[in-house]
């Protein structure tokens, strides 16, 4: 499986192993490198992965907004704009958001109103914004600089391994 056993404060939480999360998403890549069966994947992998989400999927850049890719959980927003809700200002930036609660986010797009937190890594080659990857939690503040750091490699591997985007 993808987690390891961790103690935090007294209680035991599973933790991602995103080594080896992103060793699947390697192999994923190597059977078809094309973006809709590996995005479909990935956003399934993750699904099945991580703890306390409720939302994980790609939105893709086309014709100057983000439109929604494959993806894992309720129906979601088709179209973003640039600097728009923590996708859209995630493109805007250039950079990873991580939000500990999007209640407080100025502009925040709500597709899913069970949604407390949430980290958007863009896909980048080079410069240019092709995607980001999106995941949302019931939970506020769910996500850690561990999380940031094993999702923003395995958005990186897709942005140099995926063809067709």
């Amino acid at each position: 499986m993808g987690h390891k056993k961790m103690h935090e404060k007294g209680r035991i939480k599973d933790k991602m192993d995103y080594k080896l999360v992103t060793e699947q998403v390697k192999a994923l890549l190597d059977a078809d490198s094309h973006y809709m069966p590996v995005m479909s994947n990935v956003s399934a992998l993750l699904m099945e992965y991580m703890e306390d989400i409720n939302w994980v999927g790609f939105y893709i850049m086309r014709d100057g907004r983000l439109v929604v890719g494959p993806f894992q959980g309720k129906v979601a927003c088709i179209h973003i704009e640039i600097g728009k809700g923590v996708c859209g200002t995630a493109v805007q930036k250039k950079a990873v958001i991580r939000v500990e609660n999007v209640h407080d986010f100025p502009g925040h797009i709500a597709c899913d109103s069970a949604s407390n937190s949430e980290i958007v890594l863009p896909i980048q080659r080079g410069e240019e914004v092709v995607g980001v990857l999106d995941i949302d939690s019931p939970l506020p503040g769910r996500f850690t600089p561990e999380d940031e750091d094993g999702l923003k490699k395995i958005a990186d591997l897709l942005a140099r391994e995926m063809s067709a985007l």
